[in-house]
């Protein structure tokens, strides 16, 4: 019977266990700063307005 310790495979799991941590640390920040500007830029629309601002201001109840 033999047994593992921990060695060279043991280790490679260690690594691709932190290589993929990075790599899903990486992507939040990606899809972070993506998120970012997407708010960034809907800020920058104006709203429209109307040339008449009595209009919609009476909501007629009875139908």
């Amino acid at each position: 019977m033999e047994l593992q310790g921990v060695g060279a495979s043991g280790t490679s799991d260690v690594s691709s266990e932190l290589r993929a941590a990075k790599l899903a640390k990486s992507q939040q920040e990606a899809e972070g700063k993506a998120s970012l500007q997407l708010l960034e830029s809907a800020a920058d629309v104006p709203k429209a307005t109307s040339a008449n601002p009595a209009l919609g201001s009476t909501i007629d109840t009875f139908a």
